[in-house]
This record gives C-alpha cells, structure tokens and sequence, in this order.
C-alpha cells in the first residue's frame, strides 16, 4: 500500500520528460513568431523603401509655404506611402503602367493631331484618284508611298487606343489586360479593324488604277471627329475655328459631289448631252485641271443653288439633281444657323453689356440727371468695356469645384492680400477663405472712396491706379497711394477702445481710373467664424497698431466686453433661432404628411386582406355544401 501511495502522490520520469519537451517546443515556437514577425517587418520596411512611388505634388499646397501645411502634406504622403507598401506592385506591372496613355495628356492630343493628317488625306483624295483616272496614273509611286505611310500609321493607332486610359470611380485604370477588353468592347475597335483590312491586295488581280479598293480607310473619321472636339475645347478662339471647321465640311461635300458629278459623266458618256461633262476629245476640256475645276464649279452652282446649270436630260441625271438640291438646302440652312448663332454668341457679351448701358441711360434721362453726371457714368462703362473689366468673376466661377475657384483665387490675388500687415502670417485656410471673398471695384477720376467719419463697412487694396489722401477742400493732397497699399483695415476689425471707432479717420479720392479689391466686414467676420486664434491673433495686431499711433483708449480696451457686442450676439442666437424652428415646423410637418400616408396605406392593405380572408373562405365552403346536398340525395 505504501508503494501504491508513492507511486500516486509523485510523478514519473516520463511525465517529467513530456513536460520538458512541451516547454522546449513553447519556447521555439515563441523564437519562430519572433523571428517571423521581424521578417514581415524587414519586408515591408524594404517594399516601402523599394517600391515608393513619387508622390504627385500638390498645386494648391504649394502656394503656401506655412508650417502646418507642409506638415499635413507629409503626412499624407507617408500615409500613402504606407498604403502602397501594404501591396508593392511587381516589375512587370509597373512596366506596363508606364506605358498607358492619359486621354487628357497633352501627349494624346499631339498624337490625335498626327492621325487626323492621314484620315483627312484619304477623305479627301481617294475619291478624287477613284474619279479622275489621271490623277492615280501619272503620280502612281507617290500615291503608293502616301498609302502605305497612312496604313502604318493606322496600325500604330491601333495600339495607341489599345493603351488608352480610361476613368473608373475616379482613378486611371492602368492595367493592359483591362484596357484591351475594354477598347474590344467598343466600335471603335471594329471600325479600326475593318479600316486595317488589306483590300487593295485586289491591286495584284486588277490592276494599280483602282484606289477605290481602298474605301475602307475612310472608316477612320472618328479619329478627325475627336480631333477637332479637342482642338475647339483647347483653343483661345472656339468661335473662329467652329466658322472654319464648318466652312472645310463644305469645302469637302462639295469637293465629293464634284467627283461624283465627274464619275456619272463619264458613266454616260462625255459630250453625250448638255448636262454631263464635255466631250474630253477636245483639248481645252481634256486637261486634269479643267476637269476638276469644271466639275468643282458646277457642285458649288448646285449645292449652293445660287446661278444656274444646264438642266438634266436623262432619268438617273435628274435623279442626281434632286439629291443634290436637297443636300444644298440642307447645306444652306446649316451655313444660315450655324453662322448666325455664331456671331450672336461672338457678340454676346457686347450685346449684353449694351443692354446694361441703354438701361441706365433710360433710367437717367427719367430721373432727369444731370448732364455731368451722365457724362461719368457712359465714360466709366467705355473704360470698363476698354480694359476688359465687365466680366463678372463670380459668375464665370460658379461652374467649377471649390478647390480651382480657390487656386484661380490664389493665383490671382493671394500675393496682393499678403501685402496688408495683419493678414501677414495668418493661416493658410483662412487666407483662402479670404482670398475666394475679395470683390473687383472700379471708380472713376474724382470719386470718393471713402470720407472722413463715414462708417467702415469695407477694406480696400489697391490694384491698379493712383489714390490721394486729401483735405476736406478735396484739393489739398497729403499722400498718394499707388499698387500695392491698402487702408481700411483697422475699421473693419471694430477692435475695442479704438479713438475713432469704426469711423474713417481721412478723405480718399481716386485721381484717375483706379481698381481696388474689396473685402467687406461681413465676409471678414464670417471667415474669422471658423478660426478663432486668428481672430484673436487680428484683433491684436490690430491693438498693436493702434498703441503706435496713439489712436486707442486703454482704458476702454481693459473694461469689459462691450453691450454693444453682446445685443449682436444676442440677436445672431435669435434670428439663429427661428431659423431652427422654421426647419423644425418643416420637418414636424413633414413628418405628420408621411404618417398620414403610411397609415392610409397600412388601411388599404388590411381591407385588401380581409376580402382576400372573405374568397378564401367562400372557395373552401363551396365543397363542403356540396358533400352535404350529395348526403342528403342519398
């Protein structure tokens, strides 16, 4: 029994063993996670460092050079530097990323430039050789070198489509295989194919004189389509090039009905009657250029149905006649449209701006203004219409997203507003968001900008122009303010304990033509609304020059905060606060309207249910009254 409970109460060497090798196999697996953590961490460490791409650079970014920008630009970047190491992209699918073609790129552009030269060249001369039989013969070799040139440049086009980028959710699809199913899938691809189809191996059966096997390169014209849609988007003159695109696609239906006109002629017979071409026996009518040129003037008479013709003879000729004069009226009430809307959209503007003119001199000789006055007014509109200055930014803007209104902006006045001592080192979102708020203004020679003791209600930067501080004889010049100043700043702030309040303290008067930017003291507090600290910041930059020049109360900056800003406040909470309720009277009212047809529809579907319950029943009670005439019968 002793051994028994020995054997019981201490465990064997074999126990001991499994033990020890359980703890030695905890310890090497605990070393291999280690050491497989640390290789996954080597990994990603040289895939980041491998395979980062270079970020693309920011424009709106770079217009700012502040501390906090330039801090949330790198961490961007390592953020998406992180993100791309999670899957490093292999050697061979970065090569074939470097070979796709962004359809926006200039480079794309410049390529559908050199394509469109060789469609062009076969709509406009492969009917010509097909008609007139001179024109292949004696210049055969160049023809062919211009043939074969044109296909090579087809096929290459071919594979240019084939690496075509196009957009999905946003981003350029890189990858070849998807580009390629993709341009299979369109009709461009089927259009490329059959424009590739080398028809004029007939050339080898029938001959060299017949280019009109080569038809089937004209399928090509979507490419010169596309062309000119790019080349109307990009241009400076939209309206000048639509006149002269039209004007080259009569040029070109009228080059084809001439060789077809040519064609039908020699079909029937030269000289067989008076309305075919003349019989070509005779040398002043036998020269290519005679035929041309006869047969381009007798389309032009035709098409344009302006002079007259000889009249046609035989059925297939007044065939021919009276689907050229359908395509003239159409060809004459396109030219009529097109052109008449483009001069009205070419003088839009002018008309506009004259109808805006033809307004005020109604109002003014209503009024009975003064001649002087009037006078100022008519000159003030020719010197904006001179310079250029009618156009309304806001509206031209409107279209686009806010960030390139505020790159536009930027561009255009950040520099000037970073000239004014307290915007100097404020934040970069606060700078934009003044920079989208700055107004043009333009006055005249003589107006008063502002006068001494009006209230401030705008800052001023001066744009072009000369400004004078003057006495209040309006003669007397102090200063003269030139591109570049400002004034008004310290008015629109309303800073405590200032001397003058928020009153001008000086008379300023344009000498001539002068353009000034504008920002008012609404758009200013409505921008400080959304950054606190730069308010604060402003406010005693302000203070600062203020105590400079002796023009603040301190006494009244350290009292307390003024009644007059709390009513304001307290007036913002109001209005603030009907306009909550409103919302809320909408929504309750919105509310009621959609329980209201909720419970009329829950109504319709349990009377649908009961008459349903109703046919049911009568269906299975039929039966059972039958069973019951049938038991009584028996």
């Amino acid at each position: 029994m002793a051994k028994i409970n020995t054997q019981y109460s201490h465990p064997s060497q074999d126990q001991l063993a499994v033990r020890i090798m359980d703890r030695d196999l905890d310890h090497v697996e605990n070393g291999i996670s280690r050491v497989s953590r640390l290789i996954v961490s080597l990994r990603a460490w040289a895939a980041r460092h491998l395979h980062h791409e270079d970020q693309r650079p920011d424009s709106f970014l770079d217009h700012f050079q502040g501390a906090e920008l330039k801090e949330v630009s790198s961490r961007d970047s390592t953020a998406q530097s992180n993100l791309g190491s999670q899957e490093p992209p292999s050697r061979e699918k970065r090569k074939k990323e470097a070979v796709v073609v962004d359809p926006s790129s200039n480079l794309y552009y410049h390529w559908l430039t050199i394509i469109a030269l060789p469609v062009f060249y076969n709509w406009g001369m492969l009917v010509c050789r097909a008609c007139f039989d001179e024109l292949q013969s004696e210049h055969l070799m160049m023809w062919l070198v211009l043939d074969y040139s044109a296909d090579v440049l087809y096929g290459l086009d071919v594979l240019v489509r084939a690496r075509t980028g196009f957009l999905e959710q946003g981003l350029m699809v890189k990858d070849a295989e998807r580009l390629w199913k993709h341009y299979t899938k369109t009709i461009h691809f089927k259009l490329d194919v059959l424009s590739l189809v080398p028809t004029d191996l007939a050339y080898l059966r029938l001959g060299m004189n017949y280019p009109e096997l080569r038809f089937n390169r004209l399928l090509k014209f979507a490419r010169l389509f596309e062309f000119f849609d790019r080349t109307e988007t990009r241009t400076n003159y939209p309206n000048v090039f639509r006149i002269g695109n039209l004007v080259l696609y009569i040029l070109i239906i009228i080059h084809w009905n001439a060789c077809i006109y040519f064609a039908i002629s020699k079909f029937i017979g030269f000289g067989t009657d008076s309305w075919v071409y003349p019989n070509i026996s005779n040398p002043e009518y036998g020269r290519l250029s005679r035929k041309y040129i006869y047969s381009l003037y007798w389309s032009t008479l035709t098409l344009t149905t302006i002079g007259e013709t000889p009249a046609p003879v035989k059925d297939e000729e007044y065939l021919f006649v009276v689907i050229d004069f359908l395509v003239g009226v159409l060809i004459f009430a396109t030219i009529v449209g097109n052109v008449g809307s483009m001069i009205s959209n070419m003088n839009a503007s002018r008309a506009e701006f004259q109808a805006k003119i033809d307004s005020i001199k109604q109002y003014m000789q209503f009024r009975k203004v003064t001649k002087d006055l009037e006078t100022r007014v008519i000159r003030w509109f020719d010197y904006l219409w001179a310079n250029r200055k009618t156009v309304d930014e806001k509206e031209v803007l409107k279209n686009l997203p806010d960030k390139l209104k505020a790159e536009i902006a930027i561009n255009v006045h950040l520099d000037t507003l970073k000239k004014v001592r307290i915007f100097q080192d404020c934040e970069a979102g606060l700078l934009v968001e003044l920079v989208l708020k700055l107004r043009p203004a333009v006055f005249s020679p003589g107006d008063y900008i502002c006068k001494k003791g009006d209230i401030g209600r705008e800052m001023y930067i001066i744009k072009e122009g000369k400004l004078a501080v003057v006495a209040d004889d309006g003669v007397t010049q102090f200063v003269v303010l030139s591109d570049g100043s400002y004034f008004g700043e310290i008015s629109i702030l309303n800073i405590k304990g200032s001397k003058s309040g928020n009153r001008r303290t000086a008379n300023i008067r344009s000498i001539g033509y002068s353009d000034l930017f504008c920002l008012s003291k609404d758009d200013l507090m409505e921008a400080l609304t959304e950054y606190p600290e730069a308010k604060k910041a402003l406010e005693e930059k302000g203070r600062q020059i203020l105590m400079k020049d002796n023009l603040i109360d301190e006494d009244l900056a350290k009292a307390g905060s003024d009644p007059k800003d709390i009513e304001e406040k307290v007036e913002y909470l109001e209005s603030s606060l009907d306009t909550l309720q409103t919302r809320f009277a909408r929504l309750l009212a919105e509310y009621n309207a959609t329980q209201m047809k909720v419970k009329q529809r829950l109504s319709q579907l349990e009377s649908q249910v009961k008459t349903c319950g109703r046919s049911f029943q009568s269906d299975g009670e039929a039966p059972g009254d039958a069973t019951k005439t049938e038991d009584k019968q028996q």
